[in-house]
């Protein structure tokens, strides 16, 4: 097994900088003490900057992306509310799963995996069902679609629906503007392009959606997610609520003043040149990219895989990869699985010499 520290190119974790490691190390503070809430109220202000949003019920929840999607979802519907869900991959599927485990009525619109969905299916079904939420991923990690967000938010307010959006993949490498696209609640993970350890999930709600959850008719499903009673802890009082996990803010802290050092457009940039380069190197050894140029992410490339890795058999191909080379890639996801690889680029590990390192291990390997 190779000794070569891990180069993490699958779809997360990202490799994390040596300053956000070095924060983690930090002694212990206590949960209420001024010092640690003043590190909070920098993460919250950092990720209003990020998520494009003036939102004051913006906070890097204590567990990770998918518990970020089960707190908008599970605080906006009620058993018996509509929702419309938009699915071209595993995570709009997931969604419906949280959404009928609340007990809402779930309309889906589905788009080939690979490909965008359809503005006018969204807006179709918007229209016909008039739900009270309308959830969809801005940047599907099953696929490496990048989704449009203003048409399909658009309509949805229209119809005075809440809308919620997944920026799990995207926050961090892409430009976010949650207050111009009209989202009413969002969430991420700090693992992709934040580049920091797992274990958080920026969320951030709008006033409007704070006011909804305080007048709802049933208590919200989960005591721990209820943004109500979390207000008490990220709002002006500090109120206890839980022990947040001290370590992981102070990593988030340090990975949001890298992204701020660097801003957002040379490291939109950056990761775009990155993508590129990894489209043109592995398209000399036959990897053709699934999603057209028009909706590709360029922190997640989803990669078709060449007759030189399925005949080597690509769960090989990749475990060889781990194990003589130290680079991780991710294989296909669902109806993708063993047909692609998804390769991430995402925050510190966005860089060309990150694709020189993969393509020089490929051609060992094949």
């Amino acid at each position: 097994m190779s000794t070569t520290p891990r180069l993490l190119l699958g779809p997360g974790p990202s490799n994390a900088h040596p300053r956000v490691l070095e924060a983690m190390a930090q002694p212990l503070l206590g949960h209420l003490d001024p010092a640690f809430l003043a590190i909070m109220e920098e993460v919250q202000g950092h990720l209003r900057t990020l998520f494009g949003t003036n939102n004051a019920m913006t906070l890097p929840l204590s567990a990770t992306g998918s518990a970020g999607m089960e707190a908008c979802l599970a605080n906006l519907l009620e058993a018996g509310d509509e929702i419309v869900i938009g699915i071209n991959g595993v995570f709009g599927e997931r969604m419906c799963a949280v959404a009928s485990r609340i007990g809402a009525r779930v309309t889906r619109v589905e788009a080939e995996w690979g490909t965008a969905l359809s503005d006018d299916a969204m807006i179709e079904a918007i229209a016909r069902t008039k739900p009270r939420v309308v959830s969809f991923v801005h940047a599907e990690t099953s696929t490496g679609v990048c989704q449009p967000v203003e048409r399909i938010a658009g309509a949805a307010r229209e119809h005075g629906a809440f809308v919620v959006l997944d920026c799990v993949t995207s926050l961090g490498g892409i430009p976010v503007t949650l207050d111009d696209w009209g989202i009413d609640a969002a969430y991420s993970g700090t693992q992709k392009c934040l580049s920091c350890p797992p274990g958080l999930s920026p969320v951030s709600f709008s006033p409007r959606a704070v006011e909804h959850v305080a007048a709802r008719k049933t208590p919200v499903q989960s005591w721990f997610m209820d943004i109500s009673l979390l207000a008490g802890y990220y709002g002006e009082e500090r109120v206890y609520h839980h022990t947040a996990p001290i370590s992981a803010i102070f990593a988030l802290a340090e990975g949001l003043r890298l992204v701020n050092e660097e801003g957002m457009v040379a490291r939109e940039a950056r990761h775009r040149a990155a993508a590129a380069h990894l489209i043109e190197r592995l398209g000399t050894m036959g990897f053709e990219p699934l999603v057209a140029a028009t909706h590709r992410l360029p922190q997640l490339s989803t990669l078709r895989l060449p007759t030189t890795v399925t005949d080597a058999g690509e769960a090989t191909v990749r475990r060889r990869l781990l194990e003589e080379h130290g680079i991780e890639v991710g294989g296909g996801l669902g109806k993708l699985a063993g047909q692609v690889w998804r390769v991430g680029l995402m925050g510190e590990n966005a860089r060309e010499a990150s694709v020189d390192r993969l393509e020089a291990a490929l051609r060992a390997v094949l």
